[in-house]
């Protein structure tokens, strides 16, 4: 499961649209988990601010 630190998130949706099973979105100024992540580390990856954690 990963975590988003919105206080460090600079709401570009990067993370958004890497996911593959679309369990991101971004809601007003915040990234959230909308769906059922599988872990995949994309989003980790991809964020420029490291504001998103996974624990895999």
């Amino acid at each position: 499961m990963i975590e988003v630190d919105n206080e460090l998130c600079g709401h570009c949706s990067a993370c958004v649209g890497v996911c593959p099973e679309n369990a991101l979105d971004l809601i007003g100024y915040k990234v959230e988990v909308v769906g059922e992540c599988i872990d995949c580390g994309n989003c980790v990856d991809t964020c420029p601010l490291g504001a998103i954690e996974g624990c895999f």
